[in-house]
């Protein structure tokens, strides 16, 4: 076993004590009186939030560098909660004397009631035993600048050697490494270590005057070594292949038609249009459309969808949330039934429920809230192309671009970037310009054929202003009677 592989959360917090608390001369006992304090004035929870990292972006256009960006980042977050009113302050110093003036900032925000005792809130602890779900090493590291660069050449090379129709490519390295420590008045404390690194490379094709644009996308929680391999080869492959695919492209019909989403990334659309419908706040505003449908069928059956905070490696995964509580597999819908919500600590108090890991937030100077992991829909047991074959005529869409949606109402809109029609159970034309219009439950509840083929996909999640990195997924899907808006 490597040392890697014993790693543990214990570890993790002694990594983040070490980095965030040490040089501050701050201990757990100085955390205990600013939480004390915090706790002032009615408060029944309150929390800090330590954090520290550095980011690096390297872009490359057509064989040159474009770009190359470094920054760091570090501060702490001062809450305290009551109902569901929250007193927030925060500074981009972790000493003593800034923790004093953001805890007094807090104090000065709750402006009645008596004093809260410290065993407010609900006590949920990180296993120390528990193994990390990804390495500890600082990806910005790994390489040096010259060989970051010799990647993203070696991405444009075998772009223009994929095809001679290849006419212009982008490539961008990010990369970030990122060190949290959570102190909660319910005396949990709990640290995380989080690398993060994507690939991200944008092709131009031309033939005669017809130009199209493919897009890859890599990363997860891994170092820049993972990058070569079989990664390298999907996202060149993946960017080629769809500017390559848009140049004969006609465009797309329009009307109510049978829809086969392809595995990976059109689960954007289930992420969009239902997950953000199954977080905990939208439930207690009332402002999801799932409200009350708790034990409902609001799915086909067969659909089931997961929100998983600990696949190893994956880009949504966290050792721990922005609120100190574990990652887990939260079940959300079972064969089209809704089970379950995702829910941050003020969520869950308000509601009686158990924090699902779910507690977000894009950094130290933000709240948290609740918010999606790696959200897929879950594996049936369909060969995929049984799934074609039973299309007599619709439209195969294997990748998507942007879209927008209503969460309250759950109406989508979604471009697709690759796309075909379906004649007689084949797979035959490409088409441009396919926009998928609906409602997020409706869609679902139209669910005929679920594949076997469940795969995930990189994804950046927005929400109030808050964007956290994110992975969506699904396996191969037939939904029927979807509206598709087209160019022809």
């Amino acid at each position: 076993m490597s040392l890697e592989d014993s790693l543990s959360q214990a570890n993790a917090l002694a990594i983040a004590e070490r980095q965030l608390l040490a040089p501050s001369d701050l201990t757990r006992t100085s955390l205990d009186v600013a939480l004390d304090r915090l706790l002032g004035n009615g408060a029944t929870y309150a929390d800090l939030y330590f954090q520290a990292g550095q980011s690096e972006t390297w872009s490359l256009e057509d064989g040159r560098v474009a770009a190359g960006n470094f920054a760091i980042s570090q501060g702490v977050g001062a809450r305290a909660v009551i109902s569901d009113q929250t007193a927030f302050a925060y500074s981009s110093a972790m000493t003593p004397d800034a923790i004093d003036t953001a805890t007094g900032a807090v104090r000065s925000m709750l402006l009645h009631g008596d004093e809260a005792r410290r065993a407010g809130g609900v006590r949920i602890e990180a296993d120390p035993a528990r193994p990390l779900l990804y390495t500890v090493d600082n990806p910005l590291e790994g390489m040096s600048a010259a060989e970051k660069i010799c990647l993203l050449q070696e991405v444009d090379r075998r772009c223009r050697e994929a095809d001679s129709r290849i006419v212009q490519v982008s490539a961008q390295l990010q990369a970030s490494h990122t060190c949290v420590l959570v102190a909660g008045s319910d005396g949990c404390i709990a640290g995380d270590v989080r690398p993060l690194v994507q690939l991200i490379v944008t092709v131009v094709a031309q033939a005669g005057s017809k130009r199209a644009m493919g897009n890859g996308v890599e990363g997860g929680r891994i170092t820049l070594a993972g990058f070569y391999g079989e990664r390298l080869d999907r996202v060149v492959s993946t960017a080629v292949r769809i500017a390559l695919i848009n140049l004969d492209a006609r465009p797309a019909p329009s009307g109510v038609m049978s829809v086969v989403l392809g595995n990976g990334f059109p689960g954007v659309l289930l992420h969009e249009a239902v997950g953000h419908g199954l977080e905990a706040d939208a439930h207690r505003k009332r402002t999801s459309v799932f409200a009350d449908r708790m034990g409902s069928s609001i799915a086909a059956k067969g659909v089931t969808v997961i929100d998983d905070g600990t696949i190893p490696e994956h880009r949504g995964s966290l050792n721990v949330d922005d609120e100190g509580v574990p990652s887990a597999r939260n079940l959300l819908i079972e064969d089209g039934r809704l089970v379950g919500l995702m829910q941050d600590r003020t969520s869950a108090a308000i509601m009686g429920a158990t924090p699902s890991g779910n507690g977000r937030r894009q950094s130290y100077a933000h709240l948290p809230m609740p918010r999606m992991t790696n959200t897929y829909l879950a594996a049936g047991e369909a060969d995929p192309a049984d799934i074609v074959r039973s299309v007599q005529k619709g439209i195969y869409a294997p990748q998507f671009g942007g879209g927008t949606v209503d969460i309250t109402s759950g109406q989508f809109n979604f471009s697709a970037t690759e796309a075909y029609l379906i004649e007689e159970g084949r797979i035959t034309a490409p088409i441009h310009g396919a926009t998928l219009i609906g409602m997020g439950h409706e869609a679902l509840a139209h669910v005929s054929m679920v594949g076997n083929d469940l795969r995930l996909a990189d994804g950046v999640c927005g929400k109030d202003g808050q964007t956290v990195p994110v992975c969506v997924g699904q396996p191969t899907l037939r939904i029927d009677e979807m509206v598709v808006g087209g160019t022809a």
